[in-house]
């Protein structure tokens, strides 16, 4: 089965702030190229924080820790914008300008498309996700996603000029996602998206809102954010989780490159014709069939280390807010506190284990870029730098909370 990766931060790619004993503000002003723009919203991505611009096109954003944001901002007939910006030891003061949105202005007009709602479908699975949670999730606005398939590449890619809108009745948030790239190889079965999520309550009843508190549980636990607010609190451990690494071996049922090659130069090789009456030789095919599947079956092969990773070993000091994750082959990082789930395992997600290991939720993550920086609540500075396997690849937008959700229980 050819395992489905998913880039790390694709999930939650967006700048996380940490917390200090010292809280400050982001405030300013909100406008285009002629004037201030009244009633704009402004939103810290990834979280639930959220105010308006005044009458005077002047907006304050108090209680915040030193850390790195992203400001987001929606306002009517302009185009989504993000600004990132970095409190250390004072308050901020910005000024964000946008840009009319030309096309929403005039009229969207949607080319037909006769493939268009199959290829919805294939990123409403790679972005939403499979999961319990995902088909309780409905993207309120597709009309405005721009698709391009590139037959060549075997590459589907998403874009979208206005927030997508997306309502989650599994944990009771309604998402407003400024989705900056979504990519899709079917080829390499690598998925690559990213953006900025702010999250709204969605209104319930007493009992669902029980329902929903229960199902944000089970979100976060085991979840990659889960794991990386632990690892910055040396919690690894006493969290659940059990890091050992995945190391690369050459495949035992493959032959090397140099038999493989000459194997079949010789099989593909017509030999002369022979006999009274010149009969050609034909080819075996079914012994190039079996050769040149062996060449297709990979080199190398994932194998788990059973020697457990200390932390300590792992990560580093970089600065007051962040810390520094570096490490050779993939680590592989075992929660124990939940098993894997059966629709997880009816996916192509799941890893390949040990017989005496019980089924517990395993992931692996590969770094593509040299180390990577992350904060205090679990959030990975680096975009582009990670790829999941395992449950979190298996886990997307659908079974995201917050970056400042706090569980109320204990596990």
């Amino acid at each position: 089965m050819i395992r489905q990766l998913l880039l790390a931060v694709s999930l939650i790619c967006f700048s996380i702030a940490t917390y200090a004993q010292n809280s400050f503000s982001i405030s300013g002003v909100v406008r285009d190229q002629k004037e201030t723009l009244p009633g704009a919203g402004v939103y810290i991505s990834g979280y639930k924080i959220a105010t308006a611009a005044d009458n005077n096109g002047r907006f304050k954003i108090n209680n915040l820790q030193p850390g790195n944001y992203d400001i987001l901002v929606q306002m009517v007939g302009y185009l989504p914008y993000s600004k990132n910006v970095v409190i250390s030891d004072k308050s901020v003061e910005v000024e964000l300008i946008l840009k009319e949105n030309t096309v929403q202005l005039n009229e969207v007009v949607i080319r037909a498309d006769p493939n268009r709602a199959k290829y919805i479908e294939q990123f409403k699975e790679f972005f939403i996700g499979k999961s319990p949670n995902a088909a309780q999730c409905k993207i309120l606005n597709p009309q405005v996603l721009n698709i391009d398939y590139d037959g060549s590449k075997s590459l589907l890619t998403v874009k979208t000029d206005e927030f997508l809108i997306v309502e989650n009745k599994a944990l009771g948030y309604r998402l407003k996602y400024m989705l900056d790239y979504f990519e899709y190889n079917s080829r390499t079965r690598i998925i690559y998206y990213s953006g900025h999520p702010f999250f709204e309550e969605l209104k319930a009843s007493s009992a669902r809102r029980k329902k929903y508190t229960i199902n944000r549980e089970i979100a976060y636990y085991g979840s990659s954010q889960h794991f990386f607010k632990s690892l910055y609190q040396n919690k690894t451990k006493g969290e659940g989780f059990i890091i050992n690494k995945m190391v690369k071996v050459l495949n035992p049922n493959r032959y090397p490159d140099k038999v493989i090659n000459e194997k079949l130069t010789k099989l593909r090789t017509i030999p002369p014709k022979t006999g009274l009456f010149k009969t050609a030789a034909k080819i075996d095919t079914a012994q190039v069939n079996f050769w040149e599947k062996q060449q297709d079956m990979p080199k190398y092969i994932d194998k788990l280390d059973r020697a457990e990773v200390l932390p300590d070993t792992l990560v580093h000091y970089y600065n007051q807010n962040l810390r520094l994750l570096n490490y050779t082959d993939a680590l592989c990082v075992i929660y124990t506190k939940e098993r894997e789930s059966l629709a997880y395992s009816k996916t192509g997600f799941w890893i390949f284990r040990p017989l005496d290991l019980p089924n517990y939720e395993i992931s692996v993550a590969n770094l593509t870029n040299g180390p990577i920086r992350f904060y205090e609540n679990g959030g990975i500075h680096d975009s582009r730098s990670f790829l999941y396997e395992g449950y979190w690849a298996y886990e997307k937008v659908a079974d995201m909370v917050p970056m400042d959700y706090i569980p109320l229980q204990k596990k």
